[in-house]
């Protein structure tokens, strides 16, 4: 009774204190700016908890409105109602959860975790409202006789099943514990990665002597000191776990014990029995996950995810991992057996380990096509590439980015791009945001601030962690940091050329398995030499990348594939042997990793690319789902054969792909919208060709 009259109190203290920030809150109404982008100049803190509040109840509003409507239940009464029943939640959100994401604060975090679920709480109420789900039912059991378009039938598919897969079928008591599975859930999710964030960001590797130093290019020296300077180390060098930092550092220092503790730090992370540690954490969340599963009718989570998707069940998955994992392994012994034998030429007596794989690939890349990073990064610098990626999308689908000045952002590094079609129309507004910092955590992602919907276009963001610019050397891009520019952008692509009449058919929201189809088919433009003739330019000189350099370029693409895929194999597996469990009693997420690891044969020499405790993706939309990469890998292959049979800017097969992927979101079902680009199914034989292992 205390705990309830405190709640009381909280939530009317809460309405009055608030009424000031509701007065002049930006997200009550349309964003008031050009182009409705959000005005981060006039976005605070204390503006989103009302927010949020003002949206559920719009929402709760709106969805009553639908369930006392006397008119008989219709597609529009009822699914389009409800799916446009939060534009205030669906503003505060888009902005929230990116910068939660992408520069959060300590506010920020502690408000996410506060707000998490009442929001959980909030979702379930629509889920499990019954009198709104007679209204769905009502419409579904007349689907075959409402005369709708392909998009409206997949529209009420899809809202149909989201209430089935919410529960809508379960008993009282069943759901009352599927609602306390999913509260739980949404604040374990952020604790673990926060935990992560946290994680990566108190990992500092000082170094005090130059001799410490020796094999460090020196931009990426300077690089460090600028980073030591920043916490008030002059006179040392700075090195950490982001990306940008720790695999230079792998790739190129000469100090095999200092590279050891690099590496050692990044794969323990969240495994340290410590504040930050995961464990429990991942633990807790795969258990409550396969409760759920059960609840819903499921024997473990995977078939529950997978049940909505192209591959629809873990055996079709397994099956496609395991097939997979017997041309990888191999290829990466044989890789690792090349590497030992230039340890052995150094004479030192050494057996080549983890932290040693990064450092030798490189010699060996030098010795084998007589090719360092260091020469091709000159040429990659970060605005050419970034031109380079829009140039592309301009040859394939008529579009031009400018870019605007004066539009508000939320941190000096994000520039804004306006998208145009060929006939001047606007298609959307794009936002890029590329460098790392304490408040952003590691990877690289697409999100949006606003979708698209009929005719409202869409604010599409690229957040990622690319290597800062330093002094006068600007940001110079890696090989594999130029494919995730062009990765991202494809991502950016498919939420910007969608033509989609509804919300929840547009854009990305896509089966898990289908969304890396666009992003993945946009690499392939990366390093075809008629495209880098078209940005990789020398930063200082402007001279266009040599034929010889490209050859090279080329004549390495397979180079190191073999532990690639097996880094990436070996966490998709993971993924799918943690929601595959049909019993979580006493899960030891560490050991119960070893044996998986183990039983598969995975060398020492390599880590799954994601270890348990800080698998961010399984957290954030790809449990039993990162196996995708992998499936979407086999559709952008064979996708991209199209494109070099009639060349790889041919105007009739970018107009089929365009209109049949990325502008129909999920109006068809994924492989109906495949086969109506390419003809026919996907062929593995592509990718394995072009991974190196046929």
């Amino acid at each position: 009774m205390f705990k309830k009259s405190i709640l009381i109190l909280a939530a009317s203290c809460m309405m009055y204190s608030c009424a000031t920030q509701t007065e002049n809150n930006p997200f009550l109404t349309e964003f008031q700016t050009p182009n409705g982008v959000p005005p981060f100049d006039q976005i605070k803190l204390e503006h989103y908890e009302p927010a949020f509040q003002k949206g559920m109840e719009e929402q709760n509003a709106n969805i009553q409105a639908i369930i006392d409507n006397a008119e008989a239940p219709s597609f529009e009464n009822v699914i389009v109602a409800l799916d446009n029943s939060s534009p205030i939640l669906d503003r505060v959100g888009g902005v929230f959860f990116n910068l939660t994401e992408a520069e959060t604060t300590d506010g920020l975090t502690a408000l996410s975790i506060k707000l998490a679920p009442t929001l959980s709480e909030h979702a379930d109420n629509i889920s499990l409202n019954q009198e709104l789900f007679k209204k769905v039912d009502a419409v579904y059991s007349r689907k075959d006789e409402l005369g709708l378009n392909r998009e409206q039938q997949r529209l009420l598919e899809k809202t149909y099943k989201d209430f089935v897969r919410s529960g809508a079928n379960l008993t009282a008591d069943r759901q009352a514990r599927l609602r306390e599975i999913n509260k739980q859930l949404s604040t374990l999710g952020i604790t673990f990665s926060n935990n992560i964030l946290n994680e990566n960001n108190d990992f500092k590797l000082y170094v005090g002597k130059e001799e410490d130093l020796v094999g460090l290019p020196q931009w990426f020296r300077e690089s460090a000191m600028a980073e030591a300077r920043a916490t008030g180390q002059e006179g040392k060098w700075l090195f950490t776990l982001h990306n940008a930092s720790r695999l230079p550092f792998l790739q190129y220092s000469d100090n095999r014990p200092l590279r050891e503790q690099m590496y050692k730090a990044y794969i323990n992370r969240g495994n340290n029995n410590d504040k930050n540690d995961n464990k429990k954490i991942i633990a807790d969340i795969v258990s409550l996950r396969l409760e759920k599963a059960k609840l819903l009718g499921f024997d473990c989570y995977s078939n529950f995810v997978l049940d909505n998707t192209m591959a629809k069940n873990s055996a079709t998955v397994m099956d496609f991992l395991n097939n997979l994992w017997n041309y990888a392994l191999p290829k990466a012994k044989a890789e690792a057996a090349e590497l030992q034998k230039l340890m052995d030429k150094e004479g030192k007596g050494e057996k080549l380990e983890a932290w040693d794989w990064w450092y030798y690939t490189e010699k060996l890349r030098k010795e084998k096509y007589n090719l360092e990073e260091e020469e091709i990064k000159p040429y990659f610098k970060l605005e050419n590439v970034r031109e380079g990626a829009f140039a592309v999308a301009s040859k394939l689908y008529g579009i031009t980015l400018t870019k605007l000045e004066g539009v508000p952002v939320y941190h000096p590094d994000v520039e804004v791009f306006e998208v145009k079609a060929a006939d001047g129309s606007q298609v959307g507004i794009f936002y890029v945001d590329y460098y790392p910092r304490a408040g952003k955590r590691g990877g690289a992602w697409m999100s949006n601030y606003r979708e698209q919907q009929g005719s409202v276009r869409p604010l599409v963001c690229n957040v990622c962690s690319f290597t800062k610019p330093i002094g006068d050397t600007p940001s110079l891009l890696t090989i594999d940091e130029v494919e995730t520019l062009f990765h991202e952008f494809g991502h950016a692509l498919h939420g910007l050329l969608t033509r989609c009449q509804y919300k929840g058919t547009s854009g990305t929201n896509v089966a898990r398995d289908f969304v890396e189809l666009p992003s993945q088919i946009n690499e392939h433009w990366a390093t075809e030499p008629e495209v880098l003739k078209m940005y990789a330019k020398h930063y200082q000189t402007g001279e266009v990348i040599p034929d010889s350099l490209i050859e090279k370029i080329l004549n390495q693409k397979t180079f190191n594939q073999g532990f690639m895929t097996t880094e990436l194999l070996a966490a998709a597996i993971l993924d799918m042997n943690l929601h595959n469990l049909t019993d979580t009693e006493g899960l030891d997420v560490v050991a119960y990793e070893k044996e998986a690891m183990d039983q598969l044969g995975l060398i020492p020499e390599i880590a799954p690319r994601y270890r348990t405790t800080y698998f961010n993706h399984i957290i954030g939309g790809y449990a039993a789902g990162y196996y995708s990469y992998l499936w979407a890998n086999v559709l952008d292959n064979d996708a991209f054969e199209a494109f070099k049979e009639h060349g790889i800017f041919d105007k009739q097969t970018a107009d089929l792909f365009r209109q049949n992927v990325l502008e129909k979101g999920d109006s068809e079902d994924p492989m109906t919208l495949y086969k109506n680009f390419r003809g026919t199914e996907p062929q593995l034989e592509p990718m394995l060709k072009n991974r190196g292992m046929k």
